[in-house]
């Protein structure tokens, strides 16, 4: 599947913006306001974007939270429905640009929108791309029991299975091995 510039750094804001969701009641928002969404923007390079607002905080949290239920969806026909109501939502208008040194590419929110229909329509067109070519599947939630961030498998052979492999693939292959060794040691 080839994966254009854009589209991965479309890949890599929304799997970013849907950790930033707090995992239950008592875990913290990684969004809890302005300053950090105005963050988040300028280290995801999002164009486009004026001053941000308590309304626009608002809104993505809620473009956040439909993400989320696309990373849940469990089949491609449910993501397609999820990616549809959000792209409409966001009154995509495709169009050609080449901005700030990168060649030419598709930008699908309309010029002027909010940040959250920014996000929604050029994120949401970045999930699409993997429902169309039939890797719904690659849009997967950490298998550690103790993480369920999002991440997409870009992997050859669809295998990965943890958000890194560094920490919760590690931390769960040492656990297995001390406990074998404890087993066999009696």
């Amino acid at each position: 599947m080839l994966i254009t510039h854009d589209t991965r750094c479309a890949l890599e804001a929304v799997v970013d913006l849907v950790n930033t969701a707090p995992e239950d009641e008592s875990a913290a928002d990684g969004l809890p306001d302005v300053a950090a969404l105005t963050d988040f923007v300028q280290n995801h390079q999002v164009s486009d974007v004026g001053s941000l607002s308590e309304f626009d905080l608002s809104a993505v949290r809620r473009v956040r939270g439909r993400f989320a239920g696309i990373f849940a969806a469990p089949d491609a026909r449910t993501a397609a429905g999820l990616i549809n109501e959000l792209i409409a939502a966001a009154g995509t208008t495709p169009r050609l640009t080449d901005h700030d040194g990168y060649d030419w590419h598709v930008h699908y929110f309309a010029p002027g929108a909010s940040v959250a229909d920014h996000l929604a329509a050029d994120c949401g067109m970045a999930l699409a791309f993997f429902v169309v070519a039939g890797e719904q599947e690659r849009l997967r939630r950490c298998e550690a029991p103790d993480c369920r961030r999002a991440f997409v498998d870009l992997s050859r052979n669809r295998s990965r299975r943890y958000c890194d492999s560094r920490t919760c693939g590690n931390r769960l292959h040492v656990a297995a091995y001390r406990a074998r060794r404890k087993e066999a040691a009696g």
